[in-house]
């Protein structure tokens, strides 16, 4: 089946922010990604293929980060965000799928506005931080204060997949850390931040 995506750019008075859109259904389902180096701009095509088994039931968004962040900006603040583009786009009780840092946004989204929400899906994410992921962090934030782009693509590959994933594509990983290299490098390091905010664990019998 073919896939077509459609880029956008949300302008409202105080958010810019990418989102791609794709699917012939008519349920929206919202999907929020984990922390990354470059953005959604441009990968509207390899999103929609990755998640194509999506496409049939649903009209699915997935949402970039705002265009400017702050330093100090939370996954809160980030889900204040989802609110406001929801809200603008007039997508109303929608299922939402939030991975990584991006589970981290759709836990205080629920929270927030329940309103927004029909079902909620987490992966790979938690509601409060530790020492593993602060250590995690904090070395993919001395990695890219460093410009070890390679080092920070290798750690964070090793930490998100499987030992047989990383060591199917080891061979792509001096092609990825150049594909991968962050245009921001200081937007990277604020939101990679970012993840280290959340505290949603004490608020979580309210979803």
């Amino acid at each position: 089946m073919f896939l077509s995506a459609s880029e956008h750019k949300l302008r409202l008075h105080r958010l810019q922010m990418d989102y791609i859109t794709f699917g012939k259904g008519t349920k929206p389902l919202v999907m929020i990604q984990g922390l990354n180096t470059r953005g959604i701009r441009g990968t509207g095509i390899p999103l929609a293929l990755m998640y194509r088994i999506f496409a049939k039931d649903y009209k699915v968004y997935l949402f970039d980060r705002r265009a400017d962040v702050w330093k100090g900006i939370t996954v809160r603040d980030l889900a204040a965000d989802m609110a406001t583009a929801m809200d603008a786009l007039n997508i109303k009780n929608a299922d939402v799928f939030g991975v990584s840092q991006g589970g981290m946004i759709a836990q205080y989204l629920a929270i927030d506005r329940p309103d927004l929400v029909n079902k909620l899906v987490l992966a790979v994410t938690l509601s409060k931080n530790n020492e593993t992921v602060r250590a995690v962090v904090n070395r993919w934030i001395e990695l890219a204060g460093q410009g070890d782009m390679r080092g920070l693509v290798a750690d964070m590959a090793q930490k998100m997949y499987s030992d047989a994933y990383a060591k199917r594509y080891r061979l792509l990983m001096p092609l990825l850390a150049i594909l991968q290299k962050p245009k921001d490098v200081q937007r990277f390091i604020i939101l990679a931040k970012a993840c280290l905010s959340c505290n949603a664990y004490e608020e979580l019998s309210s979803i």
